[in-house]
């Protein structure tokens, strides 16, 4: 269990080294930390499906890094996370057979299997336009603020929108200069912040299952199921999908009912909860801090 507050503790270190290595180190280590936590708090509080990138980049921006920039870097951001899920389901399938991801003799089987490949696809289609957005079409980006700034209540402040597209422009050149050693480093710090996230689940199982090593490796692959239902939750912080998910996923490690309820909440407890009391914390002294 102590394992598992440790996880979490590497996957927000991660998190907050990839912040600081995407903006120079701009921001100090304190400043990436009230970023980071303020950032987790959006996001335990909005849909799984829309997450908290939507706010990241005010966050950012308060943090004194320019609007276009702030936003260049959460869509950086974004397209790392989905690379990750690009790259490791096929690694795991290397190892993990189908059947061994999906649960077994149940009617939900199929279905569950048809949303994870059709969900995998939308991810790969997202990661490719993310791509192309950030290092070969920003002007994409510019497009969609200027249309969305069209709007009858946001149209008069459409010359800032052009503002932002310039800066977003801006930013592309100059993250596109970088070196493959820059985008490695940015790339193996969300390797780390994803595994460190999975590897509480892991922590917790071990803590009341007797697991080898394949079960393990079986557990971090079901993982990348159970996140793609996180992800397209339409409910705060995914509550509710994730932990049904959780239990869905995981049964064959466990036939108690109540022992996989259990340690759901308690994955939860220790993963999405303390988000909400960090970030209400956090939050009023974050504002003052950065009202200038």
């Amino acid at each position: 269990m102590i394992g598992a507050l440790f996880f979490m503790m590497f996957r927000d270190f991660f998190y907050m080294l990839r912040i600081r290595l995407l903006t120079k180190n701009k921001l100090t280590w304190k400043a990436a930390f009230y970023v980071i936590m303020i950032w987790e708090f959006a996001s335990a509080l909005s849909p799984g499906v829309v997450g908290g990138a939507a706010v990241a980049m005010f966050i950012l921006n308060r943090e004194t890094i320019p609007f276009g920039k702030a936003t260049a870097i959460v869509i950086i951001t974004a397209f790392m996370d989905n690379l990750f899920y690009v790259v490791m389901i096929p690694f795991v399938f290397l190892f993990i057979h189908h059947s061994e991801l999906f649960p077994t003799g149940q009617a939900s089987s199929v279905a569950l299997t048809w949303w994870f490949w059709v969900g995998f696809g939308l991810i790969f289609f997202i990661c490719c336009i993310l791509y192309l957005t950030i290092f070969w079409y920003p002007k994409l980006a510019s497009r969609f603020l200027l249309f969305i700034f069209r709007l009858p209540f946001l149209k008069r402040w459409k010359f800032v929108a052009k503002e932002w597209g310039k800066d977003i422009e801006k930013a592309s050149k100059e993250f596109k200069q970088e070196s493959r050693f820059f985008w490695s480093k940015v790339f193996l710090t969300t390797v780390a912040s994803w595994i460190s996230r999975y590897l509480v689940i892991n922590a917790i199982l071990n803590a009341f299952v007797d697991l080898g090593f394949m079960d393990n490796m079986k557990v971090l692959g079901q993982q990348l199921v159970l996140w793609l239902f996180m992800l397209v939750s339409p409910t705060p912080g995914g509550s509710g999908v994730a932990e049904f998910a959780f239990g869905e996923l995981l049964a064959s490690f466990s036939s108690s009912a109540i022992l996989l309820a259990g340690l759901a909440i308690l994955w939860r407890l220790i993963s999405y909860f303390p988000y909400l009391f960090i970030g209400s914390f956090l939050l009023p002294a974050w504002i003052r801090r950065t009202r200038k």
